[in-house]
């Protein structure tokens, strides 16, 4: 038999009433959202990892809408922050405000103590303001005049960005980008989707009202914990490991590339694994979990070679081909 390594088997009734709880949360935001299910699945396993998100897509996919609708299936609150060039950190983390009555400061919590936060256009803002968050995304907590100030359980930054619009915008720094667990590339609708998405619309749905849509609340918070217990007992064998290695340091000889993904980014593909084996109902990881998982994980973690991105070429082609070439356990 195959040695693995795991956590003690937490296995329990609460933890499969969680999984069945999770899944419903699909169906769920799908009652406001049409066809963006993949998008749905990477946000739960990002609740369940602790991880961050960062939505690709144009205006108009319902990026907003998604997180919105997301936030109302889990009974989670929610903010958003519009990213803007004159955006200040104190915009987002919060400020001590000086009350003259009593001659005191006070901290008046800015939009980032919410459980879910949509950062939409986060490329839209400078480079000071984008760091704000790189505390309350690493360590769950945001530092003002010295004093930590811990953020509610749970904590996601759902980003997005629009791929189209380059003018007046400031790429993410790399350090950031790896703090995001999943990119995710909310694509347009097909024919039929966007015929639903009309027919709905005919029958009177507002986007603004979620409640007349019957979005209703099917888990929350002592679901995603007890999830993440769950995850933490996944099973995942050596070999598996040894998968996972060997697709990442594949990625920093890929002549394509001119940067890889580093260590952090393995143990976020081993995380997200484990998280989707559990979600869809298994004890242990297998290499189709890690294949799955591949392109959300490192598309934002890896660089294209100038000449790569002359030839046209893409990261996920790239990711593909890194994956090719590496053998699969048995």
């Amino acid at each position: 038999m195959t040695a693995s390594l795991r956590t003690p088997d937490t296995a329990s009734p609460a933890h499969d009433e969680a999984r069945r709880a999770l899944q419903a949360v699909r169906a769920e935001v799908g009652k406001a959202v049409v066809g963006q299910d993949a998008a749905v699945t990477g946000l739960v396993i990002a609740l369940l990892c602790q991880g961050h998100v960062l939505l690709e897509g144009v205006p108009g996919v319902a990026k907003t809408l998604l997180v919105r609708s997301l936030a109302a299936a889990l009974d989670l609150d929610t903010k958003r922050v519009q990213f803007t060039p004159d955006l200040m950190p104190g915009d987002v983390t919060g400020s001590l405000i000086y009350d003259a009555r009593t001659a005191e400061f006070s901290f008046r919590e800015g939009p980032v103590f919410t459980n879910l936060l949509l950062a939409d256009e986060i490329n839209r803002t400078p480079p000071k303001t984008q760091a704000a968050l790189l505390e309350a995304m690493e360590e769950r907590q945001v530092t003002v005049d010295g004093s930590p100030r811990a953020l509610p359980f749970p904590f996601v930054v759902a980003a997005t960005q629009n791929p189209l619009e380059f003018e007046g915008t400031y790429p993410l720094p790399e350090a950031q980008l790896d703090r995001f667990l999943l990119k995710l590339i909310l694509p347009m609708p097909s024919r039929d989707e966007e015929i639903a998405v009309l027919r709905r619309h005919a029958e009177g749905f507002d986007p603004r009202r979620l409640a007349d849509a019957g979005v209703r609340p099917v888990a929350g918070r002592a679901q995603i914990e007890a999830g993440r217990a769950a995850v933490r007992a996944i099973t995942v064998t050596p070999e598996v490991l040894g998968y996972i290695a060997d697709v990442v340091r594949a990625t920093r000889t890929a002549p394509a590339l001119s940067v890889g993904v580093s260590p952090r980014g393995a143990t976020a593909l081993l995380s997200a694994a484990r998280a989707w084996a559990w979600l869809s109902g298994r004890s242990y990881v297998s290499p189709d979990d890690v294949k799955a998982l591949v392109r959300p994980v490192l598309r934002h973690r890896v660089r294209l070679r100038p000449e790569s991105e002359l030839e046209g070429v893409s990261t996920d082609a790239v990711i593909d081909s890194v994956l090719a070439s590496v053998v699969v356990p048995r």
